[in-house]
């Protein structure tokens, strides 16, 4: 190749790369406004005083792009001082570890953890460990560990199984209340979302004193398909790039696992309600939760009113919030769902993966382009 030729080859890769990973900022960065509930300081999970978050990814060469992320409800013994739960279910194509105890139960007793669909059963194995090897645990003899998943295959070596017990262990002990990384990162590292880069996004929303002053803090992996919509602009459309636009099921299947935590004193059963809100902030988006997909909601509650200790005792005193004031908590999890996922495109990055497959990032200069034409950013 002449040197002029490759000055040109080099040039025009150099502004397709820019173009598909354009500054990663976030949805709120460019002036898009998801809703109309203020966030809070952060606008991620950990506004939700006392959850932390962790991430660890794992990147060889170009087959190997996965990881884990880590959720802990607060930072105590979670085993000794479970915190109430739900989960609910859009489309149960996964491998939702732990589901079923939570459901019977209402709590939640260990880290979230999220990961690949193949290292499911590793990150089980390491949380027990973590778990048993806590203080004050030394007589524990069951662990309902909680470990979701997307399946991340398409960019990802996946049946290399390249997560082991120590990034799992890593995500736990390194995670922090100050975590608000995002994109292609831990969990979302290999994930794909409407035919573009997916990833981890977090977002959060907080009530006035009036309304409770509550929190509600959603974290997502995003690995799904539909027709991307935002701000109720069909932009998947507007691309060119969606479900069925070019052959039959070409990007539709997948999963997305929702994680809503609240300050709020909620009982298991309003936090299924909260869950099943959180969904319909992912519909907003565009998501069709098709056959393929795996679309898990886990909501829980990190306050102190509702906590269920180890140790039980044969009456629980609370205080919690009645079905009559559940209303404004249910429209701050759509919303903050609605704008995790968006913020995990937002920040996604163009990933080369295994077998040289390509998975752009979502075009954000097209896309700032066609929302200003609707008049939702101001020029």
């Amino acid at each position: 190749m002449k040197p002029f030729s490759k000055i040109v080859t080099f040039f025009l890769f150099f502004l397709t790369t820019v173009s598909y990973n354009y500054a990663q900022q976030r949805v709120r960065d460019y002036g898009i406004q998801i809703g109309v509930i203020p966030t809070g300081k952060h606008n991620a999970i950990i506004d939700v005083k006392g959850v932390k978050v962790g991430h660890v990814t794992i990147e060889k060469e170009d087959s190997v792009h996965t990881g884990v992320t880590a959720i802990l409800p607060h930072g105590g013994n979670i085993f000794q001082e479970k915190v109430p739960a739900a989960i609910f279910v859009g489309n149960g194509f996964g491998k939702l570890a732990g589901s079923t105890q939570i459901e019977e139960l209402g709590t939640i007793e260990t880290p979230i953890i999220l990961t690949n669909t193949l290292n499911v059963g590793t990150a089980v194995e390491a949380v027990v460990k973590y778990t048993l090897q806590q203080k004050d645990n030394e007589n524990v003899r069951s662990v309902n560990a909680v470990v979701g998943e997307t399946n991340d295959g398409y960019l990802n070596d996946i049946r290399g199984m390249h997560v082991t017990h120590n990034e799992v262990l890593e995500a736990i002990e390194t995670a922090s209340e100050a975590n608000t990384a995002e994109g292609s990162i831990g969990a979302g590292t290999g994930t794909i979302c409407f035919g573009y880069k997916g990833g981890i996004g977090t977002s959060s929303r907080k009530l006035p004193g009036n309304l409770g002053g509550y929190t509600i803090g959603v974290m997502v992996q995003t690995n799904f398909g539909g027709v991307l919509q935002i701000a109720g602009i069909n932009i998947g459309k507007k691309l060119g790039n969606f479900s069925f636009s070019n052959q039959f099921l070409n990007n539709v299947d997948g999963s997305c696992m929702v994680v809503v935590a609240t300050d709020a004193p909620l009982t298991d059963r309003n936090l299924k309600r909260l869950a099943k809100r959180a969904f319909m902030g992912l519909a907003k988006t565009g998501g069709i939760a098709s056959n393929g997909s795996g679309d898990y909601i886990i909501a829980f509650s990190t306050s102190k009113q509702v906590r269920v200790p180890y140790k039980s005792i044969s009456l629980l005193k609370q205080e919690v919030v009645s079905n009559d004031y559940m209303s404004p908590l249910f429209m701050a999890a759509i919303e903050a769902t609605e704008e995790a996922i968006l913020n995990s495109l937002f920040m996604g990055k163009t990933t080369t993966g295994k077998d040289g497959r390509i998975i752009k990032a979502l075009p954000v200069p097209k896309v700032i382009s066609i929302l200003k034409a609707h008049k939702l950013i101001e020029e």
